[in-house]
């Protein structure tokens, strides 16, 4: 027998079982990130919040959580995976109790940021569990399960979430986590025995390091999120965040480089795998945040859809990305996984190209090829992504890893979302203006459609001049905000199918690396 074989990690059904509670776990963590966004409205009448404070439920879970991924890959070889995440699961839904009793918007924000940064504990270390525990032939069932639910998560949070203060009231956005999370926290206590903690670690602990990264990645993730509605840097607090990113990113790289157990190991950047699945996951965190939020926002500011009606029309993305997991998985040990990974960017972009023809009129019929596709190549996307990049990392490296690889994908989801809402505004302004100057007296298609809502109007006994004008101008607005969306498409489009060909320039793992030690 070889040497791989023999060193390949025992699977037992303990282990197996663990392994199923902590991704269960991760789920919780990854829907509660979309969960609120096609309720909010529900939560600021609640709560009494004003438009700018209510933003702040979202982006505050957002900001702690983006801290605490990386920090979770130093804090699992101090702690031990057990410890690390039963403190993550029990903290996490004691928060989402809180959330749900806060009388306040200060208290939800509060407690929103606490659940962000004790759920940020719990997904790289499935990731990091994932590639340990399990041997490489392995691969195939445990890399698709763990892709699903991270994709899956956030594409059905809005659904789940507008579903759930719909049929109840928003508390059950939160009070839902309780009992789930109760379970995972004595589950995970209960059967989770990878590792062993070491906690002469805690000793050498690196506070200035801490602080630094908290500045440095809270700091990005403000004026990521703040940036495009504000300006930029003509609002104070964005530019003051600014340069607290600069100086925080500056130190923890110095603090990262410099020390020996820094709170932020970057060693694993010189794998050529990991490097550039890193790139591929912050890629992906565009692609999957970025949709995820351009649906429901077509849908709601051109057609007009409700929190329900959204989320039953996004929905089917999840199911695609359900049924295609298994085929993924079985692909995966079937065929060379850079072939995935391109065939999986290539759908991706189609799926967005075939968005460049959208009208103002679209609605679930046109909509569902599209998201389809995006479903099922998010998920053949994805398994090659996680199997490359962390498949050929040595077991000392997989919890840092796993972290900083979680954190590209989420960074990616911020950088995207800001892009896109700049994009939105920016074009939407550009295509006003340039249908404004097209609309002009000496056009005659635009005289005769005055004309006609001008004699619709008046034969209701209205006044049809200021009506039939009113009704142009709307329609100029509508059509200026779809031209703004179909450019951003177009953009996603090309961005995907430019990084497909990326895929050629990784190794497939060999048999037996990752999962072992050697």
């Amino acid at each position: 027998m070889s040497t791989a074989a023999t060193d390949e990690p025992e699977v037992t059904p303990r282990r197996v079982a663990a392994f199923f509670v902590m991704v269960f776990g991760m789920f919780m963590a990854i829907l509660d990130i979309q969960i609120v966004s096609a309720s909010l409205p529900e939560i600021q009448a609640g709560l009494g919040a004003s438009s700018d404070e209510i933003s702040w439920v979202q982006t505050a879970y957002l900001i702690a959580e983006v801290i605490m991924i990386p920090l979770s890959g130093l804090l699992g070889r101090m702690m031990s995976t057990r410890y690390l995440f039963a403190v993550s699961a029990a903290g996490f839904t004691a928060a989402s109790f809180l959330c749900a009793t806060s009388t306040s918007i200060n208290e939800m924000i509060l407690w929103r940021a606490l659940q962000g940064f004790l759920g940020g504990g719990m997904i790289p270390s499935v990731f990091a569990a994932a590639f340990t525990i399990f041997p490489p032939s392995k691969r195939a069932i445990v890399s698709p399960m763990i892709g699903l639910v991270a994709t899956l998560a956030p594409t059905v949070g809005p659904t789940v979430g507008g579903y759930l203060s719909h049929a109840m009231s928003w508390h059950w956005l939160f009070l839902v986590n309780v009992p789930a999370g109760i379970l995972v926290t004595l589950g995970v206590l209960a059967l989770v025995d990878f590792d062993k903690p070491d906690w002469s670690l805690f000793d050498r602990f690196d506070w200035i390091g801490l602080g630094a990264l908290a500045c440095f990645l809270g700091g990005m993730e403000f004026v990521l999120e703040e940036g495009p509605g504000n300006d930029w840097f003509q609002d104070e607090m964005v530019a003051i965040l600014f340069v607290v990113m600069v100086v925080g990113g500056v130190t923890t790289f110095w603090r990262a480089f410099t020390r020996k157990d820094p709170v932020v190991d970057f060693s694993a950047f010189t794998n050529t795998n990991f490097a550039v699945g890193s790139v591929f996951s912050f890629v992906m965190g565009i692609g999957l945040y970025g949709m995820t939020y351009l649906y429901p926002l077509y849908l709601s500011s051109i057609r007009g859809y409700d929190s329900l009606m959204i989320g039953e029309t996004v929905f089917v993305s999840g199911m695609a990305m359900f049924f295609t997991a298994p085929l993924a998985g079985f692909l995966s040990s079937k065929i060379d996984l850079r072939v995935m990974l391109l065939a999986g960017f290539f759908g991706f972009g189609l799926s967005s190209w075939m968005l460049t023809q959208m009208t103002a009129d679209w609605d679930f019929d046109e909509l569902l090829v599209p998201q389809v596709l995006r479903g099922m190549s998010l998920m053949i996307c994805m398994v090659p992504i996680n199997n490359l990049a962390l498949g050929t990392l040595p077991p000392a490296q997989m919890k840092g890893a796993s972290g900083l690889y979680n954190l590209m994908r989420n960074l990616g989801g911020a950088v995207g979302l800001a892009l896109i809402n700049t994009l939105l505004t920016d074009r939407r302004a550009l295509h006003g203006a340039r249908l404004d100057e097209a609309l002009n007296w000496a056009n005659p298609e635009a005289l005769r459609q005055l004309n006609l809502m001008s004699a619709n109007l008046t034969a209701q006994g209205l006044d049809g001049d200021r009506g039939a004008l009113a009704q142009m101008a709307g329609r100029v607005a509508g059509q200026a905000a779809v031209m703004s969306f179909i450019d951003v498409f177009l953009l996603i489009t090309a961005l995907f199918a430019s990084l497909a060909l990326l895929a050629l320039a990784m190794k497939p793992p060999r048999k037996g690396a990752g999962g072992a030690a050697h």
